[in-house]
């Protein structure tokens, strides 16, 4: 089995690495291919990648290489992890918003609109190559914003499933409380990417109780915090929202935070820069402790189960059909009926060698489907401004989005946009 990384020199790799790794036997990979651009973080994460895989006892190859075409070819599946602009950009993304009293974020609002934007051309250019080079590869998108970019493979006939690592993060603290493995935690997870709730827990699968109340009513507290919600707000929803929410539901409070505080990406610069220096330590084999607070938990865990699944193989060479079930970004295909069939949303689904199928979801109270109704429609317009640019389509979906909306902050934010990215914008 060969399995490629397309953004393999991003620091977050070794975390994707360890769990290759540790799931050998689920995801039996024979050679590994780490692609970027960047020659330099590449050999260094590289690396360590080598260094990790023989510490473990990993048997598989891994290659680096900043040759596109070279390294998907021939690959079972292509995983994209990858951030234009780097955290330059995202800095901006999470700056310039401000500016309107809009929230700034790198994958909702102004900022992730711009992240769009520069990400969906490059991603469909990738996606292309891969299919001239290997047209029966899987590819899964870790790329934010997961949710327009998968839709964008998707429309354009890729063999796509989008990745978030949200849902398999809630399944981990759940199982946790309850003491019981994380495979025994099913989720009633539904929405969009960024945009869920997390309706239930059942217990053994789809059909098992639903232990949710339980865990509201004996760990509240500690779920309210990790949401940065308050409590009581979590006990009269009687579900669990993902912690994107509070840009929705708490956006001046969040504008005010932000404004007082350096941006995520200045802090994840500052990180980089001491985990690139821990990678070119030669000693180094394992993945430092540092990485935990590089964001993405249990992200490598997730993308094994979801390539085990999709390429259907154990160690033996065997078909096993993967992971049962996963929370991924797939096509609605009527899932949620007030939506287009073509909408990406992010839900359970069962997972094989045909690709992803949502499990049914029950009739949603209108104050989860009006929001999810209307981001989609911006989601829509994003796609739209992406595929086809003009300040007119970012207009658009700006005016469209639920944390903008208002036809004064839409103009003063597309000038924004544009300035801010002009030399990824082919349009502009």
């Amino acid at each position: 089995m060969k399995l490629t990384v397309v953004g393999g020199g991003s620091t977050y790799t070794p975390e994707l690495i360890d769990g290759f790794a540790r799931l050998r036997d689920t995801l039996p990979i024979e050679e590994l291919v780490l692609v970027d651009p960047a020659a330099d973080r590449l050999e260094l994460v590289g690396g360590l990648a080598r260094r990790i895989f023989a510490k473990q006892g990993h048997p598989g190859k891994i290659v680096t290489t900043s040759d596109l075409d070279a390294g998907v070819e021939g690959a079972d599946a292509v995983l994209l992890q990858l951030r234009v602009g780097g955290q330059a950009a995202r800095d901006q993304d999470e700056t310039w918003p401000l500016e309107c009293g809009c929230v700034g974020q790198e994958t909702t609002g102004a900022g992730g609109l711009a992240k769009a934007l520069r990400t969906v051309p490059l991603v469909l250019d990738i996606a292309e190559r891969v299919r001239r080079t290997n047209p029966n590869a899987w590819i899964i998108d870790f790329t934010n914003p997961v949710g327009i970019v998968t839709r964008a493979l998707l429309t354009a006939g890729h063999r796509a499933v989008g990745l978030c690592n949200v849902a398999i993060g809630f399944q981990r603290k759940f199982a946790k409380f309850l003491d019981v493995a994380p495979s025994e935690v099913h989720l009633d997870h539904v929405g969009l990417n960024h945009l869920t709730w997390e309706l239930g827990a059942r217990l053994g699968g789809p059909e098992g109780e639903n232990v949710l109340p339980r865990l509201l009513t004996e760990h509240l507290d500690a779920i309210a915090e990790d949401l940065h919600m308050p409590s009581d707000v979590v006990t009269r929803l009687g579900v669990v929202p993902s912690y994107y929410l509070r840009y929705y539901y708490q956006h001046d409070a969040v504008v005010r935070e932000q404004r007082t505080k350096p941006t995520r990406a200045s802090e994840v610069a500052a990180m980089e820069k001491q985990l690139l220096e821990l990678y070119g330590d030669p000693k180094l084999d394992v993945k430092p402790e540092l990485l935990a607070k590089r964001g993405g938990a249990f992200y490598s865990e997730a993308a094994v189960d979801l390539a085990a699944g999709l390429l259907g193989r154990s160690a033996d060479g065997m078909a096993t059909g993967g992971s049962p079930y996963q929370v991924v970004n797939t096509f609605n295909k009527g899932t949620l009926p007030f939506l287009p069939d073509d909408a990406v949303i992010e839900v359970q689904a069962s997972i094989d060698a045909t690709g992803a199928t949502p499990l049914p979801v029950p009739t949603l109270d209108p104050l989860y489907a009006g929001l999810i109704a209307h981001t989609t429609a911006y989601e829509n317009l994003a796609l739209e401004a992406a595929l086809h640019g003009s300040r007119d389509a970012v207009f658009k979906a700006l005016l469209a989005h639920p944390l903008v909306g208002q036809i004064e902050y839409a103009e003063k934010l597309t000038d924004e946009l544009i300035a801010h990215n002009r030399e990824h914008l082919a349009w502009a």
